[in-house]
């Protein structure tokens, strides 16, 4: 199937392939012999627990208006981690205070194109190194980099070189989704030809609605590029409601979880929530909620 007529393909036809490929793989994930962490230590016959972060772009504002308290709110609703996009003023060592203050780790930053280039990147080696983080991801590109289907091409380079320049100090660079990568350019995808060029050193950050807002499904992705989703955005979709907070709308969870726990090599679930009906600390909490009393990821 090309990449055109995959992105072509109505989503609840997608979406019913999807759950029967995520029923194989589950069934096969649950019959594997015992996962092991990213230590190495065995889990015992158990199934690897995948932890939950969150965004803190998905409540901003509050970030901007008092980001110790927003920190310890999010602690306190009980996810693990949060994922930085933007560190509002603050330095490496101030963040890493607040995080161990609250027992949370960093699952990521979603940091600019420029901080990876040049002089910049042993910067944000440094700091992030001070966070605890190792999952660098890019949320977007700059023109020169996703106009044409050369230009992502050479973005896959250069985030290959990207890859070995940072596996020294124990980290991954990866890419993050909005809805653009999945329109056909020059007859592919772009989500295809980047990632279909990079190497398994590059995340594939997966944003769930994101992806399905661009017109696709995103499960089969995680199939087709094995081990790449260390780090994924569980983002809710709905057709019917764009305020749908996760587990009420459209995306099969468990399905992707299966997908997730038996081929994405998956680190991390980072809730991302963007339309609120309710205040963002209110919906970002009812999210979690939901994903628990749902059994959705687990």
């Amino acid at each position: 199937m090309s990449s055109r007529e995959q992105g072509s393909i109505s989503r609840r036809g997608l979406l019913a392939k999807s759950v029967a490929a995520a029923a194989v793989l589950a069934s096969m994930a649950n019959a594997a012999p015992a996962e092991r962490t990213t230590t190495g230590q065995s889990t015992g016959g158990r199934r690897r627990r995948i932890p939950i972060g969150l965004q803190l772009y998905s409540v901003r504002d509050d970030c901007q208006k008092d980001l110790p308290g927003t920190i310890a709110a999010v602690a306190k609703m009980g996810y693990e981690g949060v994922e930085f996009a933007g560190y509002y003023d603050r330095s490496a060592k101030d963040l890493r205070k607040m995080l161990d203050d609250n027992n949370l780790k960093c699952c990521g930053t979603h940091t600019g194109l420029d901080t990876l280039l040049g002089d910049s990147l042993p910067k944000t080696i440094e700091f992030n190194k001070i966070l605890g983080n190792k999952y660098l991801v890019a949320p977007g590109l700059p023109g020169e980099y996703n106009n044409s289907r050369q230009a992502w091409l050479k973005a896959a380079k250069l985030f290959n070189e990207l890859a070995e320049k940072v596996k020294p100090d124990g980290m991954l660079v990866g890419y993050h989704n909005h809805s653009a990568e999945f329109k056909a350019m020059d007859g592919e995808l772009p989500w295809d030809t980047f990632f279909g060029n990079t190497s398994k050193d590059v995340i594939m950050q997966l944003d769930v609605g994101n992806a399905i807002n661009g017109g696709v499904d995103p499960l089969p992705y995680i199939y087709r590029y094995p081990e790449r989703a260390i780090t994924v955005h569980v983002k809710e979709f709905s057709k019917k409601n764009d305020k749908a907070l996760i587990g009420e709308g459209d995306v099969n969870w468990k399905a992707f979880a299966a997908l997730c726990r038996a081929v994405g090599a998956t680190e991390w679930y980072i809730i991302e929530h963007e339309s609120y009906a309710y205040p963002p600390l209110e919906c970002v909490q009812r999210c979690l909620k939901n994903v628990r009393e749902m059994r959705l990821l687990y």
